[in-house]
Protein backbone atom coordinates (compact mmCIF):
# COMPACT_ATOMS: atom_id res chain seq x y z
CA UNK A 1 0.00 0.00 0.00
CA UNK A 2 0.91 3.62 -0.39
CA UNK A 3 1.03 3.84 3.31
CA UNK A 4 3.87 1.12 3.73
CA UNK A 5 6.40 2.96 1.62
CA UNK A 6 6.28 5.54 4.23
CA UNK A 7 6.66 3.19 7.16
CA UNK A 8 10.09 2.19 8.80
CA UNK A 9 11.01 -1.25 8.35
CA UNK A 10 11.41 -1.80 12.09
CA UNK A 11 9.80 -5.31 13.29
CA UNK A 12 10.44 -4.96 17.17
CA UNK A 13 10.51 -2.22 19.83
CA UNK A 14 12.92 -1.43 22.76
CA UNK A 15 14.39 1.06 24.92
CA UNK A 16 17.00 2.22 21.98
CA UNK A 17 14.46 2.71 19.51
CA UNK A 18 13.59 6.83 18.67
CA UNK A 19 10.11 7.93 19.03
CA UNK A 20 10.07 7.72 15.20
CA UNK A 21 11.21 4.28 14.99
CA UNK A 22 8.28 2.99 17.93
CA UNK A 23 6.24 4.52 15.72
CA UNK A 24 6.37 2.89 12.82
CA UNK A 25 3.73 0.58 12.24
CA UNK A 26 1.03 2.30 14.53
CA UNK A 27 -1.89 4.73 13.06
CA UNK A 28 0.53 7.29 13.59
CA UNK A 29 3.86 7.59 12.34
CA UNK A 30 6.39 10.02 11.42
CA UNK A 31 4.54 11.03 8.20
CA UNK A 32 1.21 11.52 9.94
CA UNK A 33 1.53 14.73 12.57
CA UNK A 34 -1.68 15.51 13.35
CA UNK A 35 -2.55 18.87 15.17
CA UNK A 36 -4.77 18.30 18.11
CA UNK A 37 -5.56 20.25 21.67
CA UNK A 38 -5.56 17.78 24.69
CA UNK A 39 -5.19 18.17 28.60
CA UNK A 40 -3.03 16.00 30.71
CA UNK A 41 -1.77 16.07 34.68
CA UNK A 42 -4.86 18.14 35.67
CA UNK A 43 -3.38 20.69 33.70
CA UNK A 44 -5.67 23.30 30.65
CA UNK A 45 -5.76 22.16 27.18
CA UNK A 46 -2.43 22.28 25.37
CA UNK A 47 -1.98 22.26 21.75
CA UNK A 48 0.01 19.03 20.60
CA UNK A 49 0.61 16.22 18.33
CA UNK A 50 0.93 12.34 18.37
CA UNK A 51 3.44 10.13 17.56
CA UNK A 52 2.43 6.31 18.28
CA UNK A 53 1.38 5.95 21.74
CA UNK A 54 2.44 9.12 22.91
CA UNK A 55 0.84 12.43 23.07
CA UNK A 56 3.48 15.25 22.58
CA UNK A 57 3.01 18.87 24.25
CA UNK A 58 3.84 20.94 21.48
CA UNK A 59 4.51 24.16 24.28
CA UNK A 60 7.09 21.92 26.20
CA UNK A 61 9.29 21.55 22.63
CA UNK A 62 8.54 24.82 21.20
CA UNK A 63 12.21 25.93 21.16
CA UNK A 64 12.42 23.53 18.25
CA UNK A 65 10.23 26.16 16.04
CA UNK A 66 12.73 28.50 14.81
CA UNK A 67 12.79 28.50 11.46
CA UNK A 68 11.92 31.31 8.81
CA UNK A 69 8.23 30.34 9.25
CA UNK A 70 7.84 30.16 13.09
CA UNK A 71 10.87 31.96 14.23
CA UNK A 72 9.74 34.35 16.89
CA UNK A 73 5.96 32.51 16.57
CA UNK A 74 6.37 29.82 18.55
CA UNK A 75 3.96 31.26 21.28
CA UNK A 76 1.28 29.88 19.22
CA UNK A 77 1.56 26.89 21.04
CA UNK A 78 0.93 28.13 24.22
CA UNK A 79 -2.40 28.81 23.79
CA UNK A 80 -5.34 26.47 24.47
CA UNK A 81 -6.38 26.00 20.64
CA UNK A 82 -4.89 25.64 17.18
CA UNK A 83 -6.22 28.96 15.63
CA UNK A 84 -3.22 31.02 15.73
CA UNK A 85 -1.15 28.32 14.49
CA UNK A 86 -3.92 27.86 11.86
CA UNK A 87 -3.49 31.68 11.29
CA UNK A 88 0.08 31.16 10.26
CA UNK A 89 -0.08 29.51 6.78
CA UNK A 90 1.46 26.45 5.04
CA UNK A 91 5.14 27.58 5.52
CA UNK A 92 4.59 27.43 9.10
CA UNK A 93 2.50 24.13 9.14
CA UNK A 94 5.16 22.10 7.04
CA UNK A 95 7.86 23.64 8.85
CA UNK A 96 6.21 22.38 12.21
CA UNK A 97 5.45 19.03 10.64
CA UNK A 98 9.73 18.79 9.57
CA UNK A 99 10.83 20.15 12.84
CA UNK A 100 8.54 17.13 14.60
CA UNK A 101 10.04 14.90 12.09
CA UNK A 102 13.63 16.14 13.32
CA UNK A 103 13.05 15.87 17.02
CA UNK A 104 10.81 12.39 16.36
CA UNK A 105 13.79 10.97 14.19
CA UNK A 106 16.36 12.01 16.74
CA UNK A 107 14.95 11.37 20.40
CA UNK A 108 14.00 8.40 22.50
CA UNK A 109 10.69 9.21 24.59
CA UNK A 110 13.30 9.53 27.47
CA UNK A 111 15.27 11.64 26.26
CA UNK A 112 16.12 15.04 27.78
CA UNK A 113 14.53 17.15 25.09
CA UNK A 114 11.43 15.54 24.87
CA UNK A 115 10.69 13.96 28.26
CA UNK A 116 9.09 16.32 29.69
CA UNK A 117 6.47 16.49 26.41
CA UNK A 118 5.20 13.61 26.01
CA UNK A 119 2.43 11.58 27.77
CA UNK A 120 0.70 8.10 27.11
CA UNK A 121 -2.34 8.60 24.68
CA UNK A 122 -4.33 6.64 27.34
CA UNK A 123 -3.82 9.25 30.12
CA UNK A 124 -4.80 12.08 28.47
CA UNK A 125 -8.31 13.60 27.53
CA UNK A 126 -9.17 15.06 23.72
CA UNK A 127 -10.68 18.99 24.14
CA UNK A 128 -11.68 20.91 20.73
CA UNK A 129 -8.86 21.86 18.65
CA UNK A 130 -9.99 25.30 17.44
CA UNK A 131 -12.71 28.02 18.65
CA UNK A 132 -14.74 27.51 15.94
CA UNK A 133 -16.18 31.20 14.88
CA UNK A 134 -18.62 29.48 11.85
CA UNK A 135 -19.84 25.92 10.57
CA UNK A 136 -21.03 25.11 7.08
CA UNK A 137 -22.52 21.48 6.33
CA UNK A 138 -22.19 20.86 2.73
CA UNK A 139 -24.05 18.70 0.92
CA UNK A 140 -21.10 16.96 -2.01
CA UNK A 141 -21.57 13.83 -1.74
CA UNK A 142 -23.92 12.80 -5.26
CA UNK A 143 -24.61 9.40 -3.58
CA UNK A 144 -25.82 10.88 -0.37
CA UNK A 145 -27.66 13.18 -1.87
CA UNK A 146 -29.34 11.09 -4.59
CA UNK A 147 -30.51 9.07 -1.30
CA UNK A 148 -32.31 11.54 0.46
CA UNK A 149 -33.47 13.11 -2.86
CA UNK A 150 -35.21 9.86 -3.35
CA UNK A 151 -36.55 9.80 0.44
CA UNK A 152 -38.21 13.08 0.59
CA UNK A 153 -38.94 13.25 -3.20
CA UNK A 154 -39.92 9.60 -4.46
CA UNK A 155 -41.97 10.83 -7.59
CA UNK A 156 -39.52 13.82 -8.65
CA UNK A 157 -35.84 14.15 -9.59
CA UNK A 158 -33.75 13.08 -6.67
CA UNK A 159 -31.21 15.64 -7.18
CA UNK A 160 -32.48 19.55 -7.85
CA UNK A 161 -31.51 21.17 -10.65
CA UNK A 162 -28.62 23.81 -8.94
CA UNK A 163 -26.90 20.22 -7.27
CA UNK A 164 -24.59 19.68 -10.16
CA UNK A 165 -24.02 23.15 -10.63
CA UNK A 166 -22.53 24.61 -7.28
CA UNK A 167 -21.28 22.46 -4.53
CA UNK A 168 -24.47 23.61 -2.10
CA UNK A 169 -24.38 24.01 1.41
CA UNK A 170 -26.06 25.52 4.95
CA UNK A 171 -24.70 27.23 7.58
CA UNK A 172 -25.07 25.36 11.06
CA UNK A 173 -24.43 26.76 14.73
CA UNK A 174 -21.21 26.50 15.73
CA UNK A 175 -21.65 26.40 19.65
CA UNK A 176 -22.59 22.64 19.07
CA UNK A 177 -20.14 21.33 17.60
CA UNK A 178 -18.46 19.42 20.49
CA UNK A 179 -15.19 16.80 21.28
CA UNK A 180 -16.79 12.61 20.95
CA UNK A 181 -18.17 11.26 24.19
CA UNK A 182 -19.51 14.36 24.70
CA UNK A 183 -23.21 13.68 26.32
CA UNK A 184 -26.12 14.73 23.95
CA UNK A 185 -29.67 15.18 25.24
CA UNK A 186 -32.20 14.04 22.74
CA UNK A 187 -33.26 16.89 21.46
CA UNK A 188 -37.14 18.17 22.11
CA UNK A 189 -38.91 20.82 18.98
CA UNK A 190 -41.80 21.23 17.30
CA UNK A 191 -42.77 18.68 14.52
CA UNK A 192 -46.01 17.32 12.32
CA UNK A 193 -46.60 14.13 11.59
CA UNK A 194 -49.54 14.18 10.90
CA UNK A 195 -49.85 16.82 8.33
CA UNK A 196 -54.13 17.62 8.45
CA UNK A 197 -53.36 18.05 12.06
CA UNK A 198 -51.56 21.39 14.11
CA UNK A 199 -48.06 20.17 14.81
CA UNK A 200 -47.03 18.76 18.93
CA UNK A 201 -43.69 19.67 20.86
CA UNK A 202 -42.02 17.10 22.26
CA UNK A 203 -38.54 14.87 22.38
CA UNK A 204 -37.02 13.83 18.64
CA UNK A 205 -37.94 10.21 17.10
CA UNK A 206 -35.96 10.27 14.02
CA UNK A 207 -32.18 11.27 15.06
CA UNK A 208 -29.77 10.63 12.98
CA UNK A 209 -26.08 10.68 12.43
CA UNK A 210 -24.29 10.90 9.63
CA UNK A 211 -20.74 10.09 8.06
CA UNK A 212 -18.68 13.48 7.30
CA UNK A 213 -15.46 14.60 6.19
CA UNK A 214 -15.00 18.10 7.66
CA UNK A 215 -12.10 20.70 7.13
CA UNK A 216 -10.23 23.24 9.04
CA UNK A 217 -9.58 26.76 7.60
CA UNK A 218 -6.18 28.34 8.16
CA UNK A 219 -5.46 31.95 6.69
CA UNK A 220 -8.74 33.49 5.52
CA UNK A 221 -9.44 37.08 3.06
CA UNK A 222 -10.75 39.80 3.93
CA UNK A 223 -14.75 40.55 3.92
CA UNK A 224 -15.41 41.33 0.31
CA UNK A 225 -11.95 39.36 -1.08
CA UNK A 226 -13.05 36.10 -2.37
CA UNK A 227 -10.82 33.49 -2.24
CA UNK A 228 -9.79 32.01 -5.97
CA UNK A 229 -9.76 28.48 -6.86
CA UNK A 230 -5.66 28.77 -7.71
CA UNK A 231 -5.19 29.34 -4.02
CA UNK A 232 -8.11 27.97 -1.81
CA UNK A 233 -5.54 24.76 -0.78
CA UNK A 234 -3.07 27.63 0.84
CA UNK A 235 -6.61 28.26 3.26
CA UNK A 236 -6.92 24.62 4.11
CA UNK A 237 -5.59 23.64 7.26
CA UNK A 238 -6.31 20.15 7.30
CA UNK A 239 -9.00 17.21 7.52
CA UNK A 240 -10.69 15.75 10.64
CA UNK A 241 -13.58 12.99 10.66
CA UNK A 242 -17.37 14.35 11.84
CA UNK A 243 -19.95 12.90 13.09
CA UNK A 244 -23.12 14.83 12.35
CA UNK A 245 -26.25 14.27 14.49
CA UNK A 246 -29.65 15.64 13.07
CA UNK A 247 -33.39 15.48 14.27
CA UNK A 248 -34.53 14.98 11.25
CA UNK A 249 -38.32 14.96 12.56
CA UNK A 250 -37.88 18.55 13.52
CA UNK A 251 -35.53 19.28 10.83
CA UNK A 252 -38.44 18.53 8.46
CA UNK A 253 -40.91 20.56 10.24
CA UNK A 254 -38.57 23.46 11.61
CA UNK A 255 -35.28 22.55 9.41
CA UNK A 256 -32.87 23.06 12.25
CA UNK A 257 -30.94 20.06 12.52
CA UNK A 258 -28.53 19.30 15.77
CA UNK A 259 -24.95 20.37 14.77
CA UNK A 260 -22.11 17.68 14.46
CA UNK A 261 -20.12 16.09 16.22
CA UNK A 262 -16.80 16.15 16.42
CA UNK A 263 -13.75 13.54 16.36
CA UNK A 264 -10.06 12.73 16.06
CA UNK A 265 -7.19 14.93 15.90
CA UNK A 266 -6.74 17.07 12.39
CA UNK A 267 -4.55 15.50 9.53
CA UNK A 268 -3.09 18.07 7.35
CA UNK A 269 -3.37 18.49 4.14
CA UNK A 270 0.52 18.26 3.91
CA UNK A 271 0.33 14.76 5.54
CA UNK A 272 -2.13 13.98 2.61
CA UNK A 273 -0.11 14.77 -0.16
CA UNK A 274 0.55 10.68 -0.72
CA UNK A 275 -2.67 10.28 -1.20
CA UNK A 276 -3.91 12.63 -3.91
CA UNK A 277 -6.42 11.16 -6.56
CA UNK A 278 -8.03 12.48 -9.74
CA UNK A 279 -10.98 14.75 -9.46
CA UNK A 280 -14.77 13.04 -9.66
CA UNK A 281 -15.72 13.99 -13.38
CA UNK A 282 -18.36 16.57 -12.93
CA UNK A 283 -20.77 16.25 -15.95
CA UNK A 284 -21.91 19.11 -16.74
CA UNK A 285 -18.94 21.82 -16.75
CA UNK A 286 -19.43 24.22 -14.54
CA UNK A 287 -18.83 28.48 -14.18
CA UNK A 288 -14.39 28.69 -14.59
CA UNK A 289 -14.56 29.72 -10.71
CA UNK A 290 -15.50 26.07 -9.57
CA UNK A 291 -12.87 25.11 -11.82
CA UNK A 292 -9.32 23.56 -11.09
CA UNK A 293 -7.49 21.20 -12.84
CA UNK A 294 -5.37 20.24 -10.71
CA UNK A 295 -6.34 16.94 -8.64
CA UNK A 296 -7.64 17.94 -4.73
CA UNK A 297 -9.44 14.26 -3.65
CA UNK A 298 -8.01 12.20 -0.96
CA UNK A 299 -8.09 8.09 -0.93
CA UNK A 300 -9.28 8.08 2.42
CA UNK A 301 -11.13 4.56 3.25
CA UNK A 302 -13.71 3.11 5.33
CA UNK A 303 -16.37 0.93 3.88
CA UNK A 304 -16.65 4.06 1.48
CA UNK A 305 -14.15 6.29 0.12
CA UNK A 306 -13.73 9.88 0.08
CA UNK A 307 -11.98 9.94 -2.98
CA UNK A 308 -15.69 9.85 -4.46
CA UNK A 309 -17.27 12.89 -3.10
CA UNK A 310 -18.32 14.86 -6.16
CA UNK A 311 -17.29 18.95 -5.18
CA UNK A 312 -13.72 18.82 -4.11
CA UNK A 313 -13.57 20.63 -0.87
CA UNK A 314 -11.97 23.20 -2.94
CA UNK A 315 -14.64 24.02 -4.36
CA UNK A 316 -16.96 23.91 -1.08
CA UNK A 317 -14.67 26.80 0.55
CA UNK A 318 -14.46 28.48 -2.87
CA UNK A 319 -18.69 28.51 -3.01
CA UNK A 320 -18.59 29.59 0.69
CA UNK A 321 -16.26 32.90 0.11
CA UNK A 322 -17.56 34.12 -3.11
CA UNK A 323 -19.57 36.46 -2.22
CA UNK A 324 -17.05 38.02 -0.02
CA UNK A 325 -17.86 35.93 3.00
CA UNK A 326 -14.59 36.14 5.00
CA UNK A 327 -13.11 33.03 6.45
CA UNK A 328 -11.37 32.81 9.64
CA UNK A 329 -8.72 30.68 11.06
CA UNK A 330 -10.48 27.54 12.99
CA UNK A 331 -13.93 27.64 10.76
CA UNK A 332 -15.37 24.29 9.90
CA UNK A 333 -16.91 22.70 6.93
CA UNK A 334 -18.03 19.64 6.23
CA UNK A 335 -19.96 17.17 3.90
CA UNK A 336 -21.13 13.81 3.78
CA UNK A 337 -19.03 11.07 1.67
CA UNK A 338 -20.50 7.15 0.75
CA UNK A 339 -19.62 6.14 -2.53
CA UNK A 340 -21.47 4.65 -5.20
CA UNK A 341 -24.05 1.81 -3.71
CA UNK A 342 -23.29 3.13 0.26
CA UNK A 343 -25.08 4.84 2.81
CA UNK A 344 -23.77 7.93 4.81
CA UNK A 345 -26.30 8.19 7.60
CA UNK A 346 -28.50 5.86 9.55
CA UNK A 347 -31.29 7.76 7.13
CA UNK A 348 -30.14 5.93 4.31
CA UNK A 349 -29.59 2.73 6.53
CA UNK A 350 -32.96 2.30 7.63
CA UNK A 351 -34.36 4.12 4.55
CA UNK A 352 -36.23 6.88 6.91
CA UNK A 353 -36.56 4.32 9.44
CA UNK A 354 -38.32 1.75 6.90
CA UNK A 355 -35.73 -0.84 7.35
CA UNK A 356 -34.86 -2.04 10.65
CA UNK A 357 -31.02 -1.84 11.95
CA UNK A 358 -30.12 -3.70 14.98
CA UNK A 359 -27.64 -1.48 17.01
CA UNK A 360 -27.00 -4.19 19.48
CA UNK A 361 -29.32 -6.30 22.07
CA UNK A 362 -32.38 -5.70 19.74
CA UNK A 363 -32.65 -2.08 19.48
CA UNK A 364 -33.64 -1.08 16.77
CA UNK A 365 -33.48 3.06 17.17
CA UNK A 366 -35.38 4.43 14.23
CA UNK A 367 -38.22 2.50 14.94
CA UNK A 368 -38.04 2.42 18.83
CA UNK A 369 -36.22 5.41 20.04
CA UNK A 370 -35.51 5.22 23.82
CA UNK A 371 -35.15 8.48 25.42
CA UNK A 372 -34.51 9.59 29.02
CA UNK A 373 -33.36 5.99 30.53
CA UNK A 374 -31.49 4.35 27.36
CA UNK A 375 -27.84 5.21 25.81
CA UNK A 376 -26.43 4.58 22.70
CA UNK A 377 -23.30 3.91 23.27
CA UNK A 378 -21.35 1.56 20.18
CA UNK A 379 -22.06 1.72 16.59
CA UNK A 380 -20.19 -1.00 14.44
CA UNK A 381 -16.76 1.02 14.26
CA UNK A 382 -16.35 -1.33 11.23
CA UNK A 383 -19.10 1.09 9.53
CA UNK A 384 -17.32 4.16 10.31
CA UNK A 385 -13.54 3.35 10.43
CA UNK A 386 -11.93 0.66 8.09
CA UNK A 387 -8.54 1.13 5.92
CA UNK A 388 -6.11 3.40 5.60
CA UNK A 389 -4.26 5.93 5.19
CA UNK A 390 -3.29 6.36 8.72
CA UNK A 391 -5.98 4.29 9.98
CA UNK A 392 -9.23 6.49 8.24
CA UNK A 393 -7.19 9.60 10.26
CA UNK A 394 -7.94 7.48 13.20
CA UNK A 395 -9.10 9.02 16.36
CA UNK A 396 -7.08 9.87 19.48
CA UNK A 397 -10.11 8.53 20.79
CA UNK A 398 -11.86 6.56 18.84
CA UNK A 399 -14.51 8.08 17.10
CA UNK A 400 -17.10 5.61 17.41
CA UNK A 401 -15.82 3.02 20.09
CA UNK A 402 -18.12 5.15 22.69
CA UNK A 403 -19.86 7.23 19.96
CA UNK A 404 -22.22 9.13 22.35
CA UNK A 405 -24.44 8.78 24.98
CA UNK A 406 -28.08 9.96 24.28
CA UNK A 407 -29.73 11.31 27.19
Amino acid sequence: TQQANYLFNATTRHDNMSLAEQAANTDFPVQSIPFGVFSADGKGPRCGTRIGNYAVDLSAVKDIFSGPALGGKASVFDEPTLNSFMGLGRPAWKEAREALQKLFSENKPDDDKVKDAVFPVDSVTMQMPAKIGDYTDFYSSREHATNLGKLFRPNGNPLLPNWLHIPVGYHGRASSVVVSGTPIRRPRGQTCPDPEKPPIFGPCKLLDFELEMGFFTGPGNKLGDPISVENAQDSIFGLVLLNDWSARDIQKWEYVPLGPFLGPPIITIEALQPFILPNVPQDPTHLPYLKHADNFNFDIVTKSNFKEVYWSIRQQLILHSNTGCNIFPGDLMGTSWPEEGSFGSMLEISWRGTKPVDVGNGWEPQRNPRQDDHLLTKVSTDWLLKGNPFQCLAAWQHVVDAICTIL
